[in-house]
């Protein structure tokens, strides 16, 4: 069976994000992650996907499907995510696991209809610091401007992304 979810799914009423429980990741190693509640309360962090020195080769995939998992249960039901769509790594380590959480992601979405769509950077950066090309000091500098005291730009990166959604109701406004 095949569960094909189009972009248009993630189009949703106006009035909607005000209460649904949306969810926006910066997938990486470091994994910065930004969540509205059903209240409206947002929430966010970083939680960290690396190996450890015992753990096979899907460990950290596995840790990352337990962690959406749970967000779900606590938090959710998530109605729908965005993620930081990466085009261009440092490095191939980098861009190995960036496609390993990004197909983990969207099999666990699909499994659970879940819509989800990539958001490019530089429409990330835009919206928040004004810049498509925006370096981490000034994505940090966006996120505590609203009120947010990031950790790292990973969870900059993904209050970003969270405001950008509900700003543009998911790219459409």
């Amino acid at each position: 069976m095949t569960l094909t979810i189009q972009t248009a799914d993630l189009r949703l009423e106006p009035g909607c994000l005000s209460t649904s429980c949306i969810l926006a990741l910066d997938l990486g190693t470091t994994t910065g992650w930004a969540l509205r509640g059903h209240d409206g309360l947002i929430t966010s962090g970083t939680t960290s996907f690396r190996p450890g020195r015992f753990d096979g080769g899907g460990m950290r995939y596995l840790r990352f499907t337990n962690w959406l998992t749970e967000v779900d249960r606590l938090s959710g039901p998530v109605a729908a995510i965005w993620f930081e769509e990466v085009r261009r790594h440092v490095g191939t380590d980098a861009a190995h696991v960036y496609g390993g959480l990004m197909a983990t992601l969207t099999a666990w979405a699909e499994l659970r209809g879940i819509p989800y769509e990539g958001v490019p950077v530089g429409t990330i950066k835009r919206h928040a610091a004004g810049k498509g090309n925006a370096d981490k000091e000034a994505m940090i500098a966006a996120a505590r401007a609203r009120g947010f005291s990031p950790a790292d730009d990973n969870e900059a990166d993904a209050i970003a992304l969270l405001h950008w959604a509900i700003a543009t109701n998911g790219g459409v406004a």
